[in-house]
């Protein structure tokens, strides 16, 4: 049996710490267009606030960025103005590992309107160049682990029969020797 070694997951090139839990499913597209939940959210359904289930959406340019100054909301997401009385929302967000838009508006008077989800085909795209980097980054780690064992093994196995060697070697000595 071979020893453990401690350090194998923890050797050159960083740590296993670094990787995280995909954010987006294969193939999103297929998902949004096939998967029940999203086709009855796609519909153009009634929305409302008040107390229930809530999901917070957030409605600002550039809510991907890790800056929080570029995160800021602009009238393409949060349009007062465009019809009085009503508010006209769109944020983006990943559900369920698909990029998806909510659009939709509220009666400022009521607070209930519409809206609906949408295929986010453009971030659908970042995040899947996202995606493949990733598994690229999980097989290319993989693969050195993989190197690392083998070539343990290899060592373990050159040194193993080197010992071998020495007892072979010891006991021919030994057995070549007259006894005094």
């Amino acid at each position: 049996m071979l020893p453990l070694v401690t350090n194998v997951f923890c050797c050159e090139g960083g740590s296993f710490e670094n990787f995280r839990m995909p954010r987006v499913v294969p193939d999103q597209r297929e998902k949004f267009e096939n998967d029940e939940l999203f086709r009855k959210l796609s519909r153009e359904s009634e929305v409302f606030v008040g107390p229930g289930t809530n999901l917070s959406l957030q409605f600002m340019s550039n809510a991907w960025s890790d800056n929080a100054d570029d995160r800021v909301p602009t009238r393409e997401y949060v349009d007062f103005e465009r019809e009085p009385g009503r508010a006209h929302l769109k944020s983006q967000f990943i559900m369920n590992g698909v990029c998806v838009i909510w659009r939709g508006w509220l009666d400022l008077q009521r607070m209930d309107g519409t809206g609906c989800l949408e295929f986010d085909e453009e971030r659908a795209q970042v995040e899947d160049a996202l995606l493949r980097e990733q598994i690229e980054q999980y097989n290319r780690r993989l693969r050195d682990l993989e190197d690392r064992q083998r070539q343990f093994r290899n060592d373990q196995e050159r040194q193993a029969e080197a010992e071998a060697e020495v007892v072979q070697a010891l006991l021919n000595f030994s057995e070549k020797r007259p006894e005094s």
